[in-house]
């Protein structure tokens, strides 16, 4: 027990000490570590991503043994710019192209048919992939480092265990992932995320655009830049999973989390700033508005399992902005409630 308990502390130590700030240097170092196939968690202003090297099909595997993925689930690309969209994709409808020079750099990821360049693992099998610019400095400059090395793109789903809570910082990562990362990968830490909720997600594979995923980018956006109603279907539907966050059950803490009820002395509360606290409730965050609930709603989850609180009661935001995305996450992380 104490040799187990040792090389658990161990191997958490070591990684521990791969965490960077994002310097010129230690970006430097990172890209050539990715390029040398091994893993560099880093932030995007969504969440952080698990980032591996998109064309190495060995340090993709990692990525999905590291999170604890089914392989058929697809990861996103991530690029420096839309100038190098056409490497991974192929057959871009105009409004797509619309979406891309408006939103990106962003929270916006867009699923195109695949070229010849995005293997099956990366897309899970199917013929298309999802890409985005992200719109961190510490991001851009990674994969600017990287692209200098010959490197085409950074394949990154969010870095924590599958159906997790994503993280919105580098602690966060070392939360979720250090006994599983190697004493070869890095963890760039870049603050916390300013959105904090992973990217809208838009199929662009047919004629008119279908919203998979709400996130930052919102349906309203999409709608005034097209001049066109944006249809939104975030179930899974089909054999296989077209995008992330498409399960039923997802973005889950340990403790369980109601939508409805009051709590009992003891329970967390989430609720904009606006809402009483219940009696006996333990306040995790008190957001003043959307954007603000968006950003340390995964921290208040992370808080609550800290705490090891058992129940979370949470009272929706409304509107057409980001509580769309807000919503659509505590539903999913509601679910697996639901179904203990």
């Amino acid at each position: 027990m104490l040799n187990t308990l040792t090389l658990i502390v161990s191997a958490t130590i070591t990684t521990m000490n791969r965490i960077l700030k994002c310097t010129k240097s230690n970006l430097k170092d990172a890209a050539g570590s990715l390029k040398a196939g091994n893993l560099v968690a880093f932030p995007t202003e969504t969440v952080y991503g698990l980032g591996a090297d998109a064309a190495n099909q060995g340090a993709v595997a990692r990525v999905y043994k590291v999170k604890g993925r089914p392989t058929d689930h697809p990861l996103i690309v991530h690029i420096s710019s839309i100038d190098r969209l056409e490497i991974w994709v192929r057959d871009i409808p105009d409004y797509a192209i619309k979406l891309a020079n408006s939103f990106w750099p962003g929270p916006l990821t867009l699923i195109l048919s695949r070229s010849n360049l995005a293997k099956d693992f990366i897309t899970g099998g199917q013929e298309n992939v999802g890409v985005r610019v992200p719109n961190n400095p510490c991001a851009i400059s990674l994969l600017k480092e990287f692209e200098s090395l010959g490197g085409l793109g950074i394949a990154a789903p969010s870095a924590n265990r599958f159906s997790k809570v994503s993280p919105t910082s580098a602690a966060d990562v070392i939360d979720e992932l250090s006994l599983y990362l190697s004493v070869n990968d890095i963890v760039l830490d870049g603050g916390r995320s300013i959105v904090g909720l992973e990217s809208t997600i838009i199929d662009c594979t047919k004629s008119r655009p279908l919203i998979l995923r709400p996130g930052g980018i919102t349906n309203t956006m999409v709608t005034e830049l097209l001049g066109q109603t944006i249809d939104i279907n975030t179930k899974h539907t089909g054999a296989r999973i077209k995008a992330s966050g498409l399960l039923e059950s997802h973005y889950s803490p340990n403790a369980k989390i109601f939508l409805t009820g009051t709590p009992a002395p003891g329970d967390g509360f989430i609720a904009l700033s606006k809402v009483a606290t219940p009696s006996g409730a333990f306040r995790l965050i008190s957001p003043s508005d959307n954007n603000e609930y968006a950003r340390s709603l995964y921290a208040a989850m992370r808080f609550a399992d800290s705490m090891r609180i058992t129940k979370v009661y949470v009272c929706l935001p409304e509107g057409d902005d980001i509580a769309v995305a807000i919503c659509d996450r505590l539903r999913k992380a509601a679910t697996k409630s639901i179904y203990e």
